[in-house]
């Protein structure tokens, strides 16, 4: 017994070591105490680490988790074999989460490569898996950790024409037009060069139509390279581009993110916008990839905030009719993921579209889009929350939600480099990479071109945002897993950290049983997860779920864990914020909310910060205290960081420079789940 009582005091010792590791030093008396509790500390929330001394039965299911892939919500894969002494011989539930990068652009983007990005998608993906790189501009670059995935998603557009460029290509020189580009970049005169290609990228009028030859090899070359990069178990090196439509100057852009090996994918050439600008061809033709192929393939949204209108519209692009079932049914069958933050602006919510939610002001771009400035009455078409509420009205009218997404974070960065945190934020494009010169913070980003009404919608690169990342629910780190798990709306998005959050919804869940080491398997077996679906209410029933979030381990504490509420009431749109979990000791109000701010410890000459106040992790229960059986609804949790100092600040201290004016010297970074929808 004194052997084995010795080699549990060990075991103990070690453990406690491993969350002072985790969770830093200095913890408070009532951190202590919640962290003693877990038993899954770590990104693995809820994954097991011991057995129990009694078994557990596992109730019958409410509902199961709609859509593809892997079969995580279904509880009958989640049966315990009695006789089988390993009780994990079934678990197949997903039990960590992944980060990576959805939206990446290299030298082969020809507005990445023409203004002086060198990075081509092989530095992309040894950047991705933590290897030390050099930027364009000769600054050296390193993740503090790798990433589990990347898309290099390079626009479709011409793929490979700044490559082709420097290579003096011989199928580029075929044509005049290629003759000329190339002659006037090797002159020296890039500028003159990106003007005369967007020029036709705007009438959409190819300039190498024909050449299927050099369109070939350049996307053969990027199959390549994520083939050569994907290690299953240790690496995803996803196959992707970007679909580049923008009607108008007005952004409706989609990553394209494949599944499959390059076998796959070289049986094809991408779709893109000089084949046609309306999202339904684009549907049309990734319909006909899968046909063709046998392959599977999805779509993700982004930047609805430059779309003037355009990314939640209540008409179709082309046609200009109302929304159909039929383009309800086939815009989810496509694109299942929206990517809600990223570089240029966050898009979870707007102040004017959410007056009482005081953190909906977050890294916002609402200006205008590329083309032209803003008008108010476009907002309520361009935010995630908002697509969300009338996605349920939709619902009712049409039977279908065509707005009914998941939500990813990416960085959408032209540099080759997927930087996504504040103090190693390498910029928009080459040109702005890290240095003390005035184009860093002055660099416009839209405002080019003239608006109608004369109308300055100017947005400088002072106010890129360092953002943002997408972490995925899965069981291993696979093309087929992760994919799958994006599918199913499995995922969440951050602005740029790694904090980890997991959330199901049941009716039957009580407050203990957030505590509970097999966490994850209750979820499942009796709710569903981020992505699901509660349907039907039983007799007396509310909506109850539990979360869990834990800080980035490299990062800042947590401020506070809300869920936001939408539903609909005859027709009419509604929301409402609730704080569920906060830290130090606040209140939180019979109106759901704590009205006392966590504080800010930001040191702005500095850049600087302390985890003296917030709490790294929360354990969380919450009934819906306003449930109507009746209404169709969504639920997301929205986790809040502490103040940290913003890129700008770091960047002011870094280089000796003043700080640009227009944005704050801290903020919140944060993550957004994707819903869990009810629907009588």
């Amino acid at each position: 017994m004194s052997k084995h009582r010795n080699m549990w005091i060990s075991m103990l010792v070690v453990t406690l070591l491993a969350l002072i590791v985790a969770f830093g030093a200095g913890l408070s008396p009532q951190i202590s105490s919640v962290i003693a509790k877990i038993q899954a500390p770590g990104s693995n929330l809820g994954a097991p680490p011991a057995r129990e001394t009694a078994p557990t039965p596992a109730p019958a299911p409410v509902v199961a988790q709609e859509g593809g892939g892997q079969d995580v919500g279904n509880p009958t894969s989640l049966v315990i074999h009695e006789a089988e002494y390993s009780p994990y011989l079934d678990y197949n539930y997903p039990d960590r989460v992944f980060w990576g990068d959805t939206h990446l652009h290299t030298s082969f983007s020809t507005d990445a490569g023409l203004f002086g990005t060198r990075l081509d998608p092989d530095d992309a993906y040894r950047f991705a898996k933590g290897e030390r790189v050099t930027s364009s501009t000769g600054v050296p670059a390193r993740l503090l950790r790798p990433l589990d995935f990347l898309v290099v998603a390079d626009h479709a557009e011409n793929l490979g024409l700044a490559p082709a460029i420097n290579e003096s290509d011989p199928q580029l020189l075929k044509s005049e037009w290629g003759r000329t580009i190339h002659d006037l970049v090797k002159g020296g005169d890039p500028f003159t060069a990106y003007s005369m290609w967007a020029g036709q990228l705007s009438k959409r009028e190819d300039p190498l139509a024909g050449n299927t030859e050099l369109s070939r090899s350049m996307w053969e070359r990027i199959t390549q390279a994520a083939e050569d990069h994907n290690d299953p178990g240790a690496f995803t090196a996803f196959i992707g581009y970007e679909w580049t439509s923008m009607p108008g100057g007005n952004n409706i852009h989609r990553i394209i993110v494949m599944r499959d090996g390059k076998d796959q994918a070289d049986q094809i050439l991408p779709f893109t916008v000089y084949d046609s600008e309306d999202p339904e061809d684009l549907w049309n033709w990734l319909a006909a990839y899968e046909e063709k192929t046998g392959g599977q393939v999805l779509a993700v949204a982004h930047n609805g905030n430059l779309s003037n209108g355009l990314m939640f519209d209540d008409i179709t692009l082309t046609s200009r009719r109302p929304l159909s079932r039929d383009y309800a049914e086939r815009r989810m069958r496509w694109e299942p993921l929206y990517e809600v933050t990223q570089i240029k602006g966050d898009g979870e919510a707007h102040p004017m579209l959410s007056p009482n939610d005081e953190f909906a002001d977050f890294e916002t771009w609402d200006r205008g889009s590329f083309g032209a400035a803003k008008d108010d009455d476009m907002l309520p078409r361009e935010y995630a929350r908002e697509a969300y509420k009338r996605g349920l009205q939709y619902e009712e009218e049409l039977g279908v939600n065509p707005f009914k997404f998941g939500m990813v974070g990416s960085t959408d960065s032209h540099t080759g480099l997927s930087t996504s945190t504040e103090d190693n934020f390498f910029g928009k494009i080459a040109l702005v990479e890290p240095t003390e010169e005035p184009h860093r913070f002055e660099e416009k980003i839209t405002g080019y071109l003239p608006d109608p009404q004369g109308r300055d919608y100017t947005i400088l690169h002072a106010q890129a945002s360092a953002s943002g990342l997408a972490g995925v629910w899965a069981r291993e780190n696979t093309r087929e897993a992760l994919w799958d798990a994006m599918k199913r709306k499995e995922v969440y998005a951050s602005t740029g950290t790694r904090l980890t959050v997991r959330v199901f919804g049941g009716w039957d869940f009580r407050p203990e049983e957030v505590d509970r080491w097999d966490f994850a398997k209750q979820g499942y077996s009796r709710g569903v997860p981020m992505g699901g679906d509660l349907r039907n209410a039983p007799d007396g029933k509310a909506p109850v779920f539990m979360v869990r979030a834990l800080r980035d381990p490299d990062g800042a504490n947590l401020d506070r864990v809300q869920i936001i509420k939408g539903w609909t009431d005859n027709g009419e749109m509604h929301e409402r914020v609730y704080d569920i979990a906060v830290s130090d000791e606040r209140e939180i109000g019979a109106d759901g909310r704590a009205r006392t701010p966590v504080g800010n410890t930001v040191n702005v000459e500095e850049a600087t910060y302390t985890n003296s106040i917030g709490d790294p992790t929360f354990f969380a229960h919450w009934v819906d205290p306003d449930f109507d059986p009746d209404q169709r609804a969504f639920y997301y949790v929205r986790v809040l960081e502490i103040p940290t100092p913003r890129w700008t600040v770091y960047d002011a201290k870094f280089f000796e420079i003043e700080l640009p004016e227009g944005v704050p010297t801290s903020i919140q970074d944060r993550a957004y789940t994707s819903p869990i929808w009810y629907t009588p």
